[in-house]
């Protein structure tokens, strides 16, 4: 209706045949293309200018060439990428050495001096299990070939008594989990194959794994000349050739349950053992053939099938399709090239009006709503951000104590390392922009300028709990110590943000990195909550989500470790860490002589044996109520339960600390042992992509005990 009502009359499309034509025949592939640029064409052939209105007419025939020719780019663009994809598809990586760029790490694997460990190097029996993935998807067709060599070594090897450690090499898609299982005590192979309506396992094949030399395994599998799956073993030191006979055979047609795409990995895992598995070298070799082949030949053209003849007009044919070809690609680069050009020249004006919008904003909020701020009038109130002015790191970038004369506020500027924050950026920007309490920090404002990311918060003078509680830090004040009175008043606060974080707001958040270090003191010493980088929004009602796994060591819920699954019981978790370390007044790992010692299992002893309240802070010097003691340190261990199941909830957290009737607490004397599945139970889609789509489960490999 806006367009025809500049025009005055219409010519129909018979009258452009020329132009109808060439377009139609350009694309005789694209049936879904003709309607739109029939519709195109027409919308142009309306055009009659009316001489009282030349400026509105300029205008909307701009507009109708910028669509069309933006149309005629997308469906050119698709055709040459169609074309291209014809040809065979070859990919390939190796990895002498190993680094961070192209793989991931999950669980207790690690990377040091170019080698991957998969399980923890320990000189006790203990439980570990890991996971080396890579990073990008492997596309599959009907017709492709893999061919892998990894080499892997055993270490430390112990004799348990129900020897359970397996090296895995996997392919793993959104319903189909293959697997080469190394049962590393029994000296034995299997082949797992798990989908989402069944499972299958091969007979266990007899391989020699009882060597300290480094193995290396060669994995073929080639579809067009037979369908099988073979693996070939060599643990001879040092490594000769290839084998000729393979250890593994199994016909298999890998196609038929990779139809789409994979990941590729290894995982392992011991239980009660000190065995280090590592993966100390990786290549792999990767072809799909996207044309079939016929009679060995990829060539499409003069080629004669069971007696019938070749067509005479297939070369004709053949050039014709590829004049098409290059007319199509002419248009997909000199039509994004128009496009980008057009798009500059309004994004230019949109800025120039942007500028000067800018320009009249102020300092200061309008009611509620965080406002930005101008790069220039922050590097000022920070001096240029000089090092003197730095009280903090957060989770992305450093923070500054920011004086804005013009206002004679005081505040804290966040400060990403350039990009590379981003992702953060935009979480706790687009969070705790929405969130209103009295525990939590106050966002003032945001910059996003000359590639800076800047928060601008309210300033808190007494800095972070961590540097209170622990006066060894830098910046610690080593002549205070925290009374008990506010102690209890920081857990109260901290139990009262998190309730409305959980249970009160419109979307539920997860915050996913509590810790004293994120715990804020306002002049009060009331406790104020910060840092939201890793935050997670979630519907009430909705499943949790599946993530990398994200937050702070020694804070980390055990099923948050193994399978990724942020909720709000691993909020509780770590928020049962910080109650202990404000009772105990003791980090949540600490070294005491050649061990480590974890907090929540310090205190748990100290409860099996009835002695709990020995677990005061002795800093306190028994300046505080023996039974508000204990009741924060019980809560403490509740909220620290490994099986999250019996974690109560914030509300109920809050109700415990106030003091409300009805309202029980029972701790059990022996901490719970929580068992795990070592294998993969999320998607490996939905872990490398951070999806939201409902997690897989059942992917059992061997279970791992943690105490």
């Amino acid at each position: 209706m806006f367009v025809r009502s500049y025009f005055s009359c219409s010519f129909p499309l018979s009258h452009f045949p020329t132009l109808h034509n060439r377009y139609l025949s350009t694309f005789p592939h694209t049936p879904y293309l003709n309607p739109i640029i029939t519709s195109s064409i027409s919308l142009l052939s309306h055009i009659h200018l009316q001489s009282y209105n030349t400026t509105m007419f300029l205008r909307t025939t701009t507009t109708i060439t910028v669509i069309f020719i933006f149309v005629i780019t997308i469906f050119s663009f698709f055709t040459t990428t169609k074309a291209l994809s014809q040809n065979n598809t070859n990919f390939s990586f190796s990895f002498p050495s190993f680094t961070l760029r192209n793989i991931t790490l999950l669980g207790d694997s690690f990377l040091r001096h170019g080698v991957v460990g998969i399980t923890l190097s320990t000189t006790v029996p203990t439980s570990s299990s890991g996971t080396l993935l890579f990073n990008n998807p492997i596309t599959t067709s009907p017709s492709f070939s893999l061919s892998t060599t990894f080499t892997f070594s055993i270490s430390n090897a112990t004799t348990s008594a129900t020897p359970s450690s397996t090296f895995s090499f996997f392919l793993n898609s959104s319903n189909t989990f293959l697997s080469l299982d190394f049962h590393l005590n029994q000296n034995h192979l299997t082949l797992d194959l798990r989908t989402t309506s069944n499972s299958s396992l091969t007979n266990p094949t007899f391989v020699d794994l009882s060597t300290d030399a480094p193995i290396t395994s060669w994995v073929d599998y080639h579809h067009a000349d037979r369908k099988k799956l073979e693996l070939f073993l060599n643990n001879s030191s040092p490594a000769s050739s290839k084998p000729q006979n393979p250890v593994l055979s199994v016909d298999l047609d890998l196609y038929e349950y990779f139809k789409d795409s994979f990941y590729v990995g290894f995982s392992g895992s011991t239980q009660g053992s000190t065995e280090l598995i590592q993966v100390m070298g990786w290549s792999l070799e990767f072809e799909s053939n996207l044309r079939p082949l016929i009679n060995g030949s990829s060539s499409p053209s003069n080629v004669a099938v069971e007696g019938i003849p070749v067509s005479t007009n297939s070369t004709e044919g053949s050039n014709n399709r590829g004049k098409r070809f290059l007319f199509g690609l002419c248009v997909a680069i000199a039509g994004p090239a128009f496009f980008c050009v057009v798009l500059v020249v309004l994004g230019y004006v949109s800025f120039l009006k942007w500028r000067g919008l800018r320009k009249k904003k102020g300092f200061g909020t309008v009611g509620c709503c965080p406002k930005e701020f101008g790069y220039k009038e922050v590097k000022l109130a920070t001096k240029g951000f000089h090092a003197s002015r730095v009280i903090g790191n957060g989770s992305f970038g450093t923070v500054y104590k920011a004086l804005f004369e013009s206002s004679g506020t005081i505040a804290a500027v966040k400060r990403s390392r350039k990009y590379d924050g981003k992702t953060e950026f935009l979480a706790e920007l687009s969070i705790i922009a929405s969130l209103r309490h009295k525990n939590l920090v106050q966002l003032l404002g945001w910059c996003v300028e000359k590639g800076e990311l800047l928060l601008v918060y309210e300033y808190m003078p007494n800095g972070s709990l961590d540097k209170v509680l622990y006066p060894e830090c830098e910046g610690g004040n080593t002549n205070r110590v925290l009374s008990w009175g506010h102690r209890v008043n920081i857990a109260v606060g901290l139990a009262s943000v998190l309730s409305y974080l959980h249970q009160e707001c419109e979307q539920r958040v997860i915050h996913r990195d509590i810790k004293t270090g994120n715990i804020l003191l306002d002049g009060s010493m009331n406790p104020r909550l910060g840092d939201f980088g890793l935050a997670k929004l979630m519907d009430h009602d909705k499943s949790p989500v599946s993530t990398l796994t994200a937050g702070t060591m020694g804070y980390l819920a055990p099923e948050y470790l193994q399978c990724g699954m942020a909720t709000e019981k691993t909020d509780v978790f770590s928020y049962g860490v910080v109650v202990l370390e404000v009772a105990c007044g003791r980090r949540p790992i600490e070294r005491e002589g050649q061990k480590m010692v974890n907090l929540v299992d310090w205190v748990w002893g100290l409860h099996s044996q009835g002695r709990i309240i020995e677990a005061a802070d002795k800093r306190l010097n028994g300046e505080f109520k023996e039974g508000e003691m204990k009741r924060l340190l019980l809560l403490g261990l509740s909220c620290a339960n490994p099986d999250s199941a019996q974690r109560p909830s914030m509300r109920r957290v809050l109700q415990i600390l106030n003091s409300e009737g009805g309202v029980s607490l029972v701790v059990p004397k022996e901490k719970p042992t929580l068992t795990f599945s070592a294998g993969l139970p999320l998607s490996l889609e939905d872990i490398v992509s951070d999806g939201e789509e409902e997690l897989n489960f059942g992917q059992v490999v061997c279970e791992i005990k943690i105490d």
